[in-house]
């Protein structure tokens, strides 16, 4: 089924304003169509160019049920009464991002190493899209999925990025320091900061999974590795989290 099941009002929202997303069918009940509209004044503007089905709330969390198991997602109930049917975005190939750095256009690119966690990953996204990142590179073994919890969680942000998949993170990720791509990668085990300093056309934060961080794979190609310096007894950080600090300090204007 080429479609994607977006919840929670402020990712229906941003769907709703992303001219990419080819068609768009918004169901739910009166309250929740009510609730939207008073979240959002200007909601309106953008619910009379998709399709719209107005349904008793049984109705409505019966039908999320039916398209989560022909999603082959885990169903959880519909919150704020409301769901947005919408063409699946799309996810590019590494060589439309090598084009999008050499053309300027990216300049700011996040990369998951492993991260699996759909929680962690939606956060990070929204943190991203904040921060105004253009592009997420991960590979297809080991990276989390977007389903309908990583679309609620990541709050509309996965409207804003465009997605990279590859199959060999380490490959990619040497093009782009050959590319003059500032890579760097996050590790609370990093000897100091190993931090080269030179002006880079994009720059690229890489941080790994929850339990084990960044895989040596990757860790043994990256000229760039530093480490978030504990101020209290606590020695690491949850990526998400850690995530966000390295974007204040490296994407911050």
């Amino acid at each position: 089924m080429d479609k994607d099941l977006i919840f929670g009002l402020h990712s229906i929202y941003h769907c709703l304003l992303n001219p990419k997303r080819e068609y768009k069918t918004l169901v739910g009940t009166n309250e929740g169509f009510a609730e939207l509209k008073k979240k959002y004044p200007d909601a309106h503007k953008y619910i009379e160019k998709c399709k719209v089905e107005k349904i008793e709330s049984h109705e409505l969390q019966e039908r999320a049920k039916k398209i989560c198991l022909e999603l082959d997602v885990h169903y959880q109930r519909v919150p704020s009464q409301l769901y947005l049917l919408t063409s699946k975005k799309e996810i590019h190939d590494p060589s439309w991002l090598y084009d999008g750095v050499i053309s300027g256009d990216i300049k700011r690119i996040i990369c998951l190493d492993q991260v699996t966690d759909v929680h962690n990953a939606a956060a990070i996204v929204r943190t991203a899209a904040f921060y105004n990142v253009k592009a997420l590179l991960f590979s297809n073994k080991g990276s989390f999925g977007n389903n309908p919890s990583f679309n609620r969680i990541a709050s509309g942000g996965n409207e804003y990025i465009s997605f990279i998949r590859c199959k060999s993170l380490p490959k990619i990720l040497t093009k782009l320091q050959d590319m003059g791509v500032h890579c760097l990668g996050f590790s609370e085990h990093a000897k100091g900061s190993k931090e080269s300093k030179y002006k880079a056309q994009a720059t690229c934060l890489i941080f790994g999974a929850e339990e084990t961080g960044m895989s040596h794979a990757v860790q043994r190609i990256l000229e760039n590795i530093v480490s978030i310096d504990p101020q209290g007894s606590i020695s690491s950080l949850n990526v998400s989290v850690a995530a966000a600090v390295g974007m204040e300090k490296y994407f911050a204007k």
